[in-house]
């Protein structure tokens, strides 16, 4: 009963936004309700630690609007400064084929943001970046959000990792007594699981640029053909490869810190220069029908007439990106450079400890934040494009009215994510009742304990859903995932593969986590349309994870399991395939 119980806000969620299609405002505060109403008379949750849960979230919520304010500042400057016309002939002087552009800057640069940041910043800096380059509006949330997984794990400079799954496993007598058993110290197992996760990320990942040029087509093309995305699979994996490969060494033999990053520039220096000679790319040229052809459900309220490609630019190509090259500059500056890094944590800190006499405490550190960083830009921006008054009002006043727009949705599925997560009774009393997502997993660990790789992608997945975050989704349950491990006897060794799963699927779950969805939909004008987002997405992340499972069962159990991780994205490329058919007859 409590299984189920603990599914029902979760359900509702995906009803409501992907069945139903209601916008994410109407479906979150239904969301909200049933899960503090289960959390209160159910899991007997104290009304004291519902309301501190609650008041967290909307905190929280408020960081994240002055992150989705600031990127759409950013991209609104952008606009109004006509820099906008030599960033997207910048873009076209690599190559005009929209599936091309859409991996450089998507799987490429989106990765970079994702490794240097995380935290969601590449929706706010890639998605208006894809807008801005003539994209429809849903093609840019789509992709960005698909790619918000390979890198993931990897973001902010390794926080899913050094954090999420060192809080989860840290101070835990049974993970240091088999370690100590196996003579690995915690800081070297910690780099190994690391390892791993890099290992199944570019076993699985490699294809997530194909699988973005088979969406662009399929659901933006004139044609609606996952045939034309699959016309640049040559293209696609090669760029996939140049991602992964540099990206696996770096966690193999350097740690979690830079797998990202360096996967990025290194794939960049490859692919790009690639995709000028034409080496690999398709010989016909893709590109989205005029704006009057576009369906309506693909447009946004920033959604841009088509720009002239053979305007005149007013700056040359480097000018015009400069904004965005600060963006990643200031940003790996201030995450990698470690004093730099301190004094911003410690500085212009909001904290709210102990809300109503809870353990729940929020802080806010706005010096460090994305926000900042893309706010600080945008007003260098009036400097670099030499703007007037009335430019730089027209952009600050179009970007309040959509930050605003997006306010109701992330004000209800943020203090629902927190309320789900600390629901239960304190850990001290007669018959403590455990939370929510704890209570999901033990249930899905009884069920399929003989199967546990399989399943243990879906858990990461399911706690990035809930949480937004493949840290938090860690920190939750890398000690669950090791202990199930321990259960079905698999050593130490095998336990650190078992975790890596969770880890890879917390960082697929992003790709669904409705918290990522809201913010990426708003920073380009497409509130409400949150359910049609996801039932695309979802395709991506369930690939993705029985992929990890599949791989993940090859990898701790049986060798022969690498047939089935062969014949699936067979499977899965041909079931869309056979879509086109469908249509055609």
């Amino acid at each position: 009963m409590y299984t189920f119980l603990a599914m029902l806000p979760i359900i509702i969620v995906f009803v409501l936004l992907v069945v139903l299609r209601l916008p994410a405002k109407i479906a979150m505060a239904v969301a909200y309700l049933a899960t503090a109403t289960l959390s209160f008379f159910v899991w007997q949750t104290s009304g004291n630690q519902v309301a501190a849960a609650t008041i967290h979230g909307v905190l929280t919520a408020a960081n994240v609007l002055f992150i989705v304010f600031s990127a759409i500042l950013l991209l609104n400057t952008i606009k109004e400064s006509q820099a906008i016309v030599a960033i997207r002939q910048g873009f076209m002087g690599i190559s005009p084929d929209r599936r091309v552009q859409m991996i450089i800057v998507a799987w490429l640069f989106g990765s970079l943001i994702e490794g240097s940041t995380g935290w969601g910043t590449p929706s706010a800096v890639g998605a208006p970046l894809l807008l801005a380059l003539g994209f429809p509006a849903m093609a840019c949330v789509m992709a960005i959000l698909i790619i918000q997984s390979t890198p993931v794990s990897y973001g902010a400079v390794g926080t899913p990792i050094l954090i999420g799954v060192n809080s989860g496993l840290e101070n835990k007598e049974d993970v240091g007594t088999a370690i100590a058993e196996k003579g690995i110290a915690f800081g070297d197992y910690i780099v190994q699981i690391g390892a791993n996760v890099g290992f199944i990320h570019s076993v699985v990942g490699f294809l997530i640029p194909l699988i973005l040029c088979c969406f662009l087509t399929k659901f933006f093309g004139e044609k609606r053909s996952f045939r034309q995305g699959f016309e640049a699979a040559p293209f696609a994996i090669f760029a996939g490869l140049a991602f992964t490969i540099p990206y696996f060494l770096t966690a193999k033999f350097i740690g979690p810190e830079l797998p990202s990053l360096v996967g990025a520039i290194v794939g960049m220096a490859i692919v790009i220069p690639a995709a000028k000679a034409g080496f690999l790319t398709p010989k016909n040229t893709f590109d989205f029908g005029t704006h009057e052809q576009w369906d309506e459900e693909w447009k946004g309220s920033l959604a841009a007439t088509n720009i002239d490609v053979n305007e005149k630019a007013k700056y040359s190509v480097l000018r015009a990106f400069m904004p965005y090259l600060l963006v990643i500059g200031i940003l790996i500056a201030t995450r990698t450079i470690k004093p730099l890094k301190a004094w911003l944590n410690e500085n212009l800190v909001i904290t709210f400890s102990n809300i109503l006499d809870t353990s729940i405490t929020n802080k806010t550190q706005l010096l460090y934040s994305p926000g900042t960083t893309l706010l600080l830009v945008s007003i260098l921006c009036i400097f670099i494009f030499g703007m007037k008054g009335d430019m730089v009002k027209k952009s600050w006043g179009a970007s309040f009215k959509t930050m605003l727009a997006a306010a109701p949705a992330l004000l209800f599925s943020i203090p629902m994510v927190q309320v789900f997560i600390n629901s239960g009774t304190p850990a001290d009393v007669a018959q403590p009742i455990l939370a929510m997502p704890r209570v999901l997993a033990i249930g899905a660990a009884d069920v399929f304990s003989g199967m546990w790789p399989i399943v243990s992608p879906w858990i990461g997945a399911l706690g990035a859903f809930i949480a937004g975050s493949n840290t938090v989704s860690n920190m939750m349950f890398s000690h669950f995932q090791w202990s199930t491990a321990a259960q079905i006897d698999l050593n130490a060794i095998e336990a650190a593969k078992v975790v890596a799963l969770q880890a890879v699927g917390g960082a697929a779950g992003n790709m669904i986590s409705v918290h990522n969805v809201v913010a990426a939909c708003a920073v380009v004008g497409m509130v409400n349309r949150e359910g049609f987002i996801i039932r695309k997405t979802l395709i991506a992340m369930t690939y993705y994870v029985i992929q990890a499972g599949l791989v993940g069962m090859a990898f701790i159990f049986n060798p022969i399991w690498w047939i089935g991780a062969v014949i699936w994205p067979v499977v899965f490329f041909g079931t869309m395939s056979l879509t086109d058919k469908k249509k055609t007859a």
